[in-house]
């Protein structure tokens, strides 16, 4: 089978899961910064404030991904870093600046994340994502950093899992800024699309037309009853696919949350803009879901592979329940179906036939033990494997997909789980900072060097 020439092999990481420097450089608290300070949100307390200390190690992380041979490095950029109070950072933007000249130095294709959940707090308290505000400070932002690393920026993604963003910030609160209110889920879903389409036409403006644009979706793959699969569809996938690619709101989404809200939110011409033309589409894709409807007097399953909050996510899906799947798991708990992945691309192929896609996060978790100094990953590379060759019978059965990024360069921050849960190629000790590469990141270097040859 095979990959299509020019396939992108690379790495993902995000800015708060591994950059530390949390009070250096001018750089402003975020709503994860605050998040994680607040006791009981995330596991043993921990924060961002050092993780990795990439801000610090960046150029050794740069020639890892050198010497594992990627094509292509995935990073976000820390709002707060750079507009720390809407006004430009020097400091911050000159480490973005150093990262991606040497990113281009070691030929690696900067593909650059303007949102990866790190919203700063100061607009979080002016009412965040809901606000519609909000959406147009960041296609400020856009412009701004656009005409700063335009010219050398392989591609740019505008949000990172807005599904995440908007209903585990704002409906179920497991994400920051932990708030439990569906209508500003809601709202926040809107503005976060608005926000996406307000930051590609900024970008297409102060962008040279070699630059590609893109948004990363984390869809959920979903299996079971009719009606359940529908309406979760439409709250977790629809819900943003539909309106970026030209198609608006579906109506059945509007119908399932008319009891919340009219929606009053949408202004005239917002579909017009949230539809921007984009380049590619990127998928994150880690583990099927299984729902059905739920019969209203038993107890109600709650496997969708998040942490359970005081409210769901799935804003108007009441009588959906999420059913346990058959084993085995990651760490994180999330059943392991490669299958799932060859099946997303394809749907995503036959029902969006025009845009091309991308991989842009799939790894997992497992519980990494060092012996004698090496990580024998077995679990890790079987996965990686398995999820690649699904990758490849997509592709061999019509699917456009251009790239595929493991998730993670780094163990990291891993968001409300903290330090717990590691999903790094490379082992971060973090007392100390250092690194160790385990077995997968000797696999995939290999595996990369061997498609790269066969190409």
């Amino acid at each position: 089978m095979g990959f299509p020439q020019g396939f992108l092999w690379g790495a993902a990481t995000a800015a708060y899961q591994i950059e530390g420097a949390a009070r250096e450089d001018g750089r402003a608290p975020s709503i994860w910064d605050t998040f994680s300070r607040t006791p009981g949100k995330v596991l043993d307390g921990d924060t961002g404030d050092v993780a990795t200390d990439h801000y610090h190690r960046w150029e050794e992380d740069i020639a890892t991904m050198a010497a594992l041979g990627i094509g292509a490095y995935r990073f976000s950029i820390s709002w707060s870093r750079v507009l720390p109070d809407g006004t430009p950072n020097q400091k911050g933007l000159d480490f973005y600046s150093r990262l991606v000249d040497e990113l281009l130095r070691h030929d690696i294709a900067p593909v650059a994340t303007l949102y990866h959940w790190d919203l700063p707090q100061h607009l979080e308290d002016a009412g965040g994502w809901p606000e519609r505000d909000t959406a147009r400070r960041f296609g400020d932002y856009a412009e701004r950093i656009g005409r700063v690393l335009g010219d050398r920026v392989h591609t740019w993604t505008t949000l990172n899992e807005p599904w995440c963003s908007a209903f585990l910030g704002y409906a179920s609160g497991v994400h920051a800024p932990g708030r439990t209110d569906p209508v500003a889920a809601l709202a926040a879903a809107h503005h976060l699309n608005l926000a996406h389409g307000l930051a590609v036409r900024a970008l297409r403006g102060v962008t040279p037309p070699s630059a590609r644009h893109s948004v990363t979706l984390n869809l959920h793959h979903l299996r079971g009853d009719a009606e359940a699969v529908r309406q979760v569809d439409a709250v977790s996938n629809r819900v943003f696919l539909d309106p970026m690619l030209g198609r608006g709101y579906p109506a059945d989404l509007l119908d399932d949350t008319s009891s919340l809200t009219d929606w009053s939110f949408v202004h005239d011409g917002d579909e017009a803009v949230i539809a921007a033309p984009l380049d590619v589409l990127g998928v994150n894709y880690y583990s099927p879901t299984l729902v059905r409807v739920w019969d209203g007097t038993s107890p109600r399953a709650h496997a969708d592979g998040h942490r359970q909050g005081a409210a769901s996510p799935f804003v108007g899906c009441d009588r959906v329940e999420f059913a346990e799947q058959p084993g085995p798991y990651t760490a994180m708990g999330w059943p392991i179906d490669a299958n799932g992945m060859e099946e997303l691309l394809l749907r995503l192929h036959r029902e969006y036939p025009d845009i091309p896609l991308m991989v842009t996060e799939n790894g997992a978790a497992f519980e990494d033990t060092v012996e004698d100094g090496r990580v024998r990953d077995e679990r890790r590379i079987a996965y990686l494997d398995d999820h690649i060759a699904a990758v490849e019978r997509a592709c061999a059965a019509g699917a456009d997909v251009r790239g595929y990024f493991a998730w993670s360069l780094l163990d990291n921050f891993e968001w409300a789980y903290g330090y717990s849960k590691r999903f790094g190629l490379v082992r971060v000790d973090y007392p100390t900072g250092a690194r160790t590469w385990k077995d997968s990141a000797h696999w995939y270097r290999d595996t990369i060097a061997t498609h790269r040859g066969s190409a």
